[in-house]
């Protein structure tokens, strides 16, 4: 008798009781009996929930089309946050992870000159694995898999002196690991990146001036057997000019969406008359040694930072992981693309390319859309800066190699150049006289830091970029004396559609590295989540439409790169500098797996909620 009455509990009462449980205990109670069910599920109780539980600003709405019961669920449920697998293969430092496109494989680099391939079903065991150390490379950094799946571009950086910048791409084929082709790439952090199934994009470095350079971009064919010398492997894209000893790095391509927006204006970087010359070259050093244990050391060599930047930044709670905030433009657009159907390309069933052939039709391109070439780059100082876009129209690529002139004329015209006044060089330090001589840079957005990371959206619409701010105000004296950096690393966010900055997140996640010496952090995003690694020992997670972040994934050194599974983003996995590769499954993936979360490595750390005094339930008429 008295469980029934119970039952006719007054509901400002019950609802008291239920703002004071977790979501377990919520389900747990509600089947009681129909009416607390019927109680539990209303909307406004979970919107106080929500909004309290997972530190959400309160400006941010709704997803359209959704209920406040079911998101609740899904951040609690299907977000990324119990680690179910640890592999410990690597030798050494572990600096970037990538899934291919229909999410059956992971691949890995290291410091160890090894890239391993796994297979994401069965992570504990090993695939495929290659040792890069006969290509002279001292280790592998990064890895992307082409759009069929079928080929993995891996690039290395050689052995050499320690300024020495040089670095070479590598492409096998999946899944039985064979050499496909070899390219060199200078400097060795642009990476390489994937222009079409079997194009990819290299680049190189010369030097023409003091502190003034020029930085190639080539594209190259992903297979380079071919039958007869005269047939083209290579063709030069762009020739880039670079000033205060700056290049091209970090190179990506995205597709244009329709109703890009990009004007043609010039390079920012143009007139530059305040940067003082001086008589060295610079060189960065690149990536550095561990930075295991670092932290004593950092606080203390770059407390003067930590003042600089202090002044333009308000005061983070520690307890309260800053949020994403976008602007209004960014929120019109989302609402947009949400009312639309969402029709995702099946990767799975795509048949395997035939590497041998290489066929062409005579003037036809290789992809049919624009492109974006999206690249760091800058003009103030030789720490990568700014983004540069080139849009890339469709192009075929050559069928033959000119043969140019024949032996006969080019004896003639050796005696025309020996009998005349041999030609005066160029002065490159004036752009405005050799500014024909290169390709423009159609728009180039400052972020005042140094960007450390970039990742995509999956819609090819959205840009993250992960940069280390410089102290606001400061005055570049010397192009190879780059301004001090914080330790907090910033998200920037930018529409591709208009190119323009629609969301930041300030102070997020630490970094300790100093300035000439600071490496990249990766990022990935998701449909609906942005994951970062970060040097403060742990990787980080935030939920894309409502900015909150989500869950910290601790390591026991720098996290350098983090990736979702593109067909399963309740799959995560992050690399360390601890040698460690770690997976990360939301709750609901480990139920289905049949794991018990009691048996699982511990050590997740997701955001605790303070018990605060609860404030008073809203009208229920006002909501």
């Amino acid at each position: 008798m008295d469980n029934y009455q119970w039952a006719f509990l007054p509901i400002p009462v019950l609802l008291e009781v239920f703002k004071r449980l977790d979501y377990k205990n919520v389900v747990k109670v509600s089947c009681v009996c129909r009416n607390w069910y019927e109680i539990s599920r209303v909307e406004y109780l979970w919107k106080y929930l929500f909004y309290r539980n997972f530190k959400v600003e309160s400006n941010v709405a709704l997803i359209p089309g959704k209920n406040w019961y079911e998101e609740f669920k899904r951040l609690y449920y299907n977000v990324p946050l119990i680690q179910t697998e640890n592999l410990t293969d690597h030798l050494n430092e572990v600096l970037h992870v990538s899934f291919s496109h229909n999410g059956k494989y992971f691949a890995t680099c290291s410091k160890d000159g090894w890239v391993h391939l796994w297979d994401s079903k069965y992570p504990a065991k090993i695939k495929f694995s290659h040792d890069m150390k006969w290509f002279s490379w001292k280790y592998t950094q990064y890895s992307q898999f082409n759009e069929s799946d079928s080929l993995l571009l891996v690039s290395g950086v050689h052995f050499g002196t320690p300024h020495s910048t040089s670095g070479e791409i590598a492409v096998f084929s999946i899944p039985d690991f064979e050499l496909q082709c070899r390219v060199g790439s200078k400097p060795y952090d642009i990476f390489g990146t994937w222009y079409s199934d079997i194009h990819l994009l290299s680049g190189d470095l010369r030097w023409l001036a003091h502190l003034v350079s020029t930085s190639m971009l080539r594209l190259n064919k992903a297979c380079q057997e071919v039958e007869s010398e005269h047939v083209p492997v290579i063709k030069n894209l762009y020739r880039f000019y670079n000033r205060n000893a700056s290049s091209i790095r970090a190179i990506m391509i995205a597709n244009c969406l329709p109703n890009s927006e990009l004007v043609d204006e010039k390079e920012t970087c143009e007139n530059d008359n305040d940067v003082k010359k001086d008589k060295s070259v610079g060189v960065e050093k690149g990536n550095p040694v561990s930075h295991r244990d670092i932290d004593n050391l950092a606080m203390s060599s770059s407390s003067s930072v930590v003042q600089n930047v202090a002044a333009s930044s308000k005061a983070v709670d520690p307890d309260y992981e800053v949020p994403i905030t976008y602007s209004a433009e960014y929120r019109m657009a989302e609402a947009i693309s949400m009312s639309d159907s969402d029709t995702d390309s099946d990767f799975d069933e795509r048949s395997s390319i035939d590497l041998s052939d290489y066929s062409q039709v005579e003037g036809e391109p290789i992809v049919s859309n624009d492109k974006y070439l999206i690249f760091t780059t800058g003009y103030k100082t030789y720490t990568p800066h700014q983004i540069g876009f080139k849009r890339i129209k469709p192009f075929p690529f050559p069928k033959r190699i000119d043969p140019g002139l024949s032996l006969r004329e080019r004896l003639v015209l050796r005696e025309k150049l020996r009998s005349a006044s041999p030609p005066s060089e160029p002065n490159w330090l004036d752009y405005d006289a050799v500014c024909d001589k290169f390709d423009k840079v159609d728009h180039v957005i400052d972020l005042h830091g140094h960007i450390i990371g970039m990742g995509l959206s999956p819609d090819h619409r959205y840009l993250y970029v992960n940069s280390r701010p410089w102290p606001v105000g400061y005055v570049i004296t010397h192009p190879l004396d780059p301004p001090p950096i914080a330790q907090e690393i910033d998200i920037h966010v930018i529409d591709l559609v208009t190119l323009k900055e629609v969301g930041k997140m300030l102070r997020a996640h630490k970094a300790y590295t100093p300035n000439n010496e600071c490496f990249f952090i990766f990022l990935d995003v998701c449909k609906e989540y942005v994951a970062s690694g970060a040097e403060d020992k742990h990787g980080y997670l935030w939920d894309r439409h409502y900015g909150c972040c989500l869950a910290k994934f601790p390591h026991t050194d720098v996290v350098n790169s983090v990736a979702f599974n593109p067909k399963d983003p309740e799959m995560l996995v992050t690399t360390s500098d601890d040698f460690e590769v770690k997976i990360w499954r939301s709750r609901s993936k480990v139920k289905e797996l049949g794991l018990e979360e009691s048996q699982l490595p511990k050590g997740i750390e997701v955001r605790k909620v303070k018990k605060p005094d609860v404030p008073p339930m809203p009208n229920r008429q006002n909501q």
